[in-house]
């Protein structure tokens, strides 16, 4: 039986301190430039499976080999949790198997169940409420570009996000208040942020000179912005809200026109996948300001940072 006093878990920005996260980033960015290690040598870490994937699924997996270790990828189609088995005993038994699970999950409150009886790190991969792993991406792909050498640079960057305001808006709140950035959230009315994520954000800026701001004006939000974020209007599991969501969601479509708002070369940033047409127009996600794909590839890089810190407990 592994140590669970010595464990620790990454399933929201909220797990760690600034200067963890600092330590994760400045790590990611050395392990790109060097792709293979062997601290994960003789390790295999799950990667649970309850929802499509391709970005997390295959990031982890090349990560995981990566650093010497053993993906062993699970489609909640084969494990006995999709029969009724509790995420917490789900939880005490892979830990008796593997060294880490990942997981992307359908509902928040399954990940804290399971990580809170694990005896082994447990790394949100997605879930309803938040999506972690893919802003430690998208805050590394600023740096790159920004040329900021240290994370605590990000303070004071303005970043505005357009539509939904979903799992990827709360991590993107939680992270912001962290660093003192400056983000303005617009969604249509109904569609905000849930009230619980503002107020943790708004109460955790510690930092000084950071704002969290939720808007229905798209073009307000995105004036003066570095950089400006969309994801889809429909995600997993609401398809059958498409069209009523399409129509409520256009005002924030990220094109030519709202772009033009931002600062002059402001970052076109997404999560992915994009729905051309939608969202985001064909010109901007293929324009010269857009790093959805570099936000893609750093996907494996901080992945890879957070499983050698949680493993290894290797800092920057």
């Amino acid at each position: 039986m592994k140590n669970k006093e010595k464990k620790r878990d990454f399933i929201s920005f909220a797990d760690f301190t600034r200067d963890e996260i600092c330590d994760i980033l400045l790590l990611a960015a050395r392990l790109k430039k060097k792709r293979t290690s062997h601290v994960l040598r003789g390790k295999t870490v799950g990667l649970i499976f309850q929802k499509p994937s391709t970005r997390t699924a295959v990031s982890f997996a090349v990560g995981v080999i990566q650093l010497g270790g053993h993906p062993l990828i699970l489609n909640a189609d084969i494990l006995q949790i999709k029969r009724g088995e509790s995420p917490r005993d789900t939880g005490r038994v892979l830990s008796r198997y593997l060294d880490a699970i990942v997981i992307r999950a359908h509902r928040h409150d399954e990940i804290m169940e399971m990580a809170g009886f694990a005896d082994i790190p447990v790394i949100n991969g997605l879930t309803d409420l938040e999506h972690p792993c893919q802003v430690l991406a998208d805050l590394l792909t600023i740096m790159e570009y920004k040329k900021f050498k240290n994370p605590k640079a990000l303070k004071g960057f303005r970043l505005a996000y357009l539509g939904d305001g979903n799992n990827v808006a709360h991590s993107w709140m939680l992270a912001a208040a962290m660093f003192g950035m400056k983000l303005s959230l617009a969604c249509p009315k109904g569609y905000e942020p849930r009230a619980d994520y503002v107020g943790l954000a708004q109460n955790a800026n510690t930092v000084g000179g950071g704002s969290i701001s939720v808007m229905a004006d798209p073009k307000l939000a995105v004036q003066g912005a570095e950089a400006v974020y969309t994801d889809v209007w429909v995600s997993m599991g609401q398809e059958a809200e498409s069209q009523k969501r399409s129509a409520i969601f256009s005002p924030y479509q990220l094109n030519k026109s709202l772009l033009s708002l931002a600062k002059p070369g402001a970052l076109v940033m997404h999560c992915l996948p994009a729905h051309r047409g939608e969202e985001i127009t064909e010109e901007v996600l293929e324009g010269p300001n857009s790093v959805v794909f570099d936000q893609a590839e750093n996907r494996l890089h901080v992945q890879k940072a957070v499983l050698t810190a949680l493993l290894t407990r290797k800092r920057a």
